[in-house]
């Protein structure tokens, strides 16, 4: 038994990999794609927003489209079929047919971001949840480096093109590792009407809740890592494009992080994991005030640590809150977290024209504070089993 419950808790966290390699994988070859285009850098930008604007508006509809199925085929075939795009983007001979592919990309991604969590809902129970989601989101902080760390180093030194290719057989390949180690899951006991007609409690105030939660916690990450780079930019640090982008490699702080604090919160409510998150954020988002370039650093790997605590327990308790439709509510999850993100590249941009950096950090810790209030109010917290299903 041991061993199959490892190699599920392993697939899963390919799982939030897979989801991710692809989703990020353009943003450290925006001005390649302007220079063999010959568009404006932030028309390069594009290509990270209709992705993300596909994964919004195709999140609600995941569990209504994909409720007929056994869950682990719907996870294989949709972590398989990301590589298609990402090939088909590699011979794009438009930025236009770029920006095709990269849509279909984000159709694509909530299929298994959403499947996985409520295989975790469904195959787990109480507290254990909070530890396997916690695992899961690890894996999406390992993805997302790893897409934009292949296509910047291989844009650099062999190509675009070939970066996408490699995205590509990196799929494949972490498809087939996901198919040869997650077990099925079990059997619904849920009537098929109710899981294709979708459930009135995904409407609930606690997943409200969670909600609003997941478009603080974007918003908050997005804007934090979008204007810190125009920060930076600037004297006295002057940093160039190469050096902003190993910023993110504090990301990687949060793949030790997460699961360790999934374990020792498996027990404790989900609010109290989620105060944790947004006690590091404030911490880390008020420390890049300090004008040291590796005060600046650390705020931003305690800061995107907090962002990725919180994502996680804000999954596990929509999880444990939806009922029979779990994969509907992450849905609609994963739509509020994106457009959340979209709003955090665009309301800073007038608060930065007149205040600056520091001004950005009061709106990132004014919503920051928001998400631990929405908790506070709107969350109940669920109480944890002792036994958990293997």
């Amino acid at each position: 038994m041991k061993p199959r419950l490892h190699c599920a808790r392993l697939a899963l966290f390919l799982c939030g990999c897979a989801a991710f390699l692809n989703l990020y994988a353009t943003q450290s070859i925006l001005q390649t794609f302007a220079a063999q285009f010959q568009i404006s850098a932030k028309a390069a930008g594009w290509s990270i927003t209709v992705t993300t604007l596909a994964v919004a508006i195709t999140a609600p509809f995941v569990g209504r489209l994909t409720g007929r199925f056994e869950q682990r085929t719907v996870i294989c075939v949709a972590a398989l079929l990301l590589a298609v795009p990402a090939l088909m983007t590699a011979y794009a001979d438009s930025f236009t047919e770029v920006l095709v592919w990269r849509f279909v990309e984000g159709m694509v991604i909530p299929v298994v971001f959403a499947t996985s969590v409520a295989y975790i809902g469904d195959r787990w129970s109480g507290g254990t949840v909070t530890e396997v989601t916690s695992l899961y989101v690890a894996g999406t902080v390992l993805g997302g480096f790893a897409g934009r760390f292949v296509t910047g180093v291989m844009t650099e030194y062999v190509g675009w093109r070939e970066a996408f290719e490699l995205l590509a057989a990196l799929s494949l390949m972490v498809g087939g590792f996901i198919q040869f180690l997650l077990p099925v899951s079990r059997a619904r006991t849920v009537p098929l009407a109710t899981v294709s007609s979708g459930s009135s409690g995904t409407f609930r105030q606690p997943l409200l809740a969670a909600y609003a939660v997941g478009f603080c916690v974007l918003f908050s990450q997005v804007a934090a890592f979008t204007y810190v780079g125009f920060y930076l930019g600037l004297p006295p640090f002057n940093l160039g494009p190469a050096a902003l982008g190993t910023l993110y490699m504090v990301f990687l702080l949060a793949l030790i992080v997460i699961p360790i604090a999934g374990r020792l919160s498996k027990a404790r409510p989900h609010g109290e994991l989620l105060t944790v998150a947004v006690m590091l954020g404030i911490t880390g988002t008020l420390l890049t005030l300090v004008p040291t370039l590796w005060c600046i650093v650390l705020g931003l790997a305690l800061s995107s640590t907090g962002v990725f605590l919180a994502q996680a327990a804000a999954n596990a308790f929509t999880t444990a809150n939806a009922g029979d439709n779990k994969a509907g509510a992450i849905g609609i999850y994963l739509t509020c977290y994106y457009l959340g993100g979209s709003c955090g590249a665009i309301v800073p941009a007038l608060i930065w024209e007149r205040w600056g950096w520091a001004g950005c950090v009061g709106l990132i810790v004014v919503f920051q504070l928001m998400t631990l209030l929405i908790a506070l109010v709107g969350w109940k917290p669920v109480k944890p089993a002792l036994v958990s299903v293997p």
